[in-house]
């Protein structure tokens, strides 16, 4: 038996059953192994798992009944930027580091939220379409209404790395850029050229507002329905964060009713949205399937990222990331290099 067994649920999307080839090269020089737990009950799945040294948690929601049941583990690793599927909570209560991937996909988010940015101001989806359905008189007209993109103010709610990357790249075409981020001191802002603002303030002003907040419960729909009323009418709304920041049900009112003019998104409250969700019939929304991060490096980088964190934990090392760094310090591990204490979601 090897000196160490990581738990971990099957029904993933991102990893085939049994395959583990990316994690393992960190984990079997320290004879690690994995082993898979299969689907059912909470009361079934702590059984399986209750003398785990370690859990790779996917495939499932990990509860707070769940954690509690883990009578050895030293990490719980997620091979994800967004930590919501485990209770962070649960886990702190227990002295269990819980682990993300927060800068593993910065620039292929950034990169989608500056396509939907741009796709989305200069009206692609409907320009395409009006070319297919022989409207090709149409489309000049529509866009003689916008302005150029140069000059517009960019908004970014929260300003953690994906958002410092999009800052970066909407400068060279001329975006005037602020952000709103109450976690973050303003100079860190202001040394990135971007000039920082209070909600209120970038809701007013933004021509582009992009959301970037992570997924916690502080920013549980953190805009509504009176904050869509204080933007302008012809903002659009920019998300590649996560769904839950923002209540859709006002933002389908809001982009009904004409209190902004367009949304480009990449996650939505529901994953896949049902049949049923008016977002699928507007014609002044882009949708992608909550694709951001995806690239050809994406599996291989965030499996790579989950072995190395488990490794460390493990062999009695401070993690890379930990967003519950509370824990570290009544742990019995070992700092050897600082360790990046990441908020989470798409931050």
């Amino acid at each position: 038996m090897a000196k160490f067994r990581i738990a971990t649920p099957t029904g993933a999307s991102f990893t085939t059953a049994g395959d583990y080839g990316y994690e393992m090269e960190t984990l079997t020089p320290i004879d690690a192994e994995i082993f898979e737990i299969r689907p059912g009950s909470e009361d079934e799945f702590v059984n399986a798992a209750r003398t785990a040294d370690a859990l790779y948690a996917k495939g499932r929601r990990i509860t707070k009944r769940m954690i509690d049941g883990l009578e050895r583990c030293k990490i719980i690793a997620l091979g994800s930027v967004g930590v919501d599927s485990v209770d962070v909570e649960a886990a702190t209560a227990k002295g269990i580091p819980v682990t993300n991937c927060p800068d593993t996909f910065i620039d292929e988010v950034a990169d989608h939220a500056m396509m939907l940015i741009l796709a989305t101001f200069r009206r692609l989806i409907v320009q395409d379409k009006l070319v297919r359905d022989g409207r090709w008189a149409e489309g000049r007209p529509m866009l003689s209404k916008i302005p150029r993109l140069m000059g517009q103010t960019l908004g970014l709610i929260s300003f953690g790395h994906v958002a410092r990357a999009v800052a970066k790249r909407a400068k060279p075409f001329g975006l005037h850029v602020i952000a709103y981020d109450p976690f973050i001191e303003e100079l860190v802002a202001i040394e990135h050229g971007v000039e920082p603002v209070n909600l209120p303030e970038l809701l007013q002003r933004a021509d582009i507002i992009s959301m970037h907040a992570p997924a916690t419960e502080s920013a549980n729909r953190l805009i509504r329905e009176e904050h869509f009323r204080q933007m302008k009418k012809t903002a659009i709304y920019i998300s590649t964060g996560r769904g839950p920041t923002t209540d859709e049900a006002a933002l389908i009112k809001a982009l009904d009713e004409g209190m902004i003019a367009a949304a480009g998104l990449d996650v939505l409250e529901q994953e896949p949205p049902g049949d049923n969700n008016p977002l699928l019939r507007m014609d002044n929304v882009i949708l992608t399937a909550h694709v951001a991060s995806a690239s050809s490096r994406f599996d291989p980088a965030r499996r790579r990222r989950v072995g190395q964190e488990l490794s460390l934990v493990l062999s009695g090392k401070w993690p890379m990331s930990c967003v519950n760094p509370s824990v570290l310090a009544k742990a019995d591990l070992k700092r050897w290099q600082p360790v990046s204490m990441e908020r989470g979601p798409n931050s």
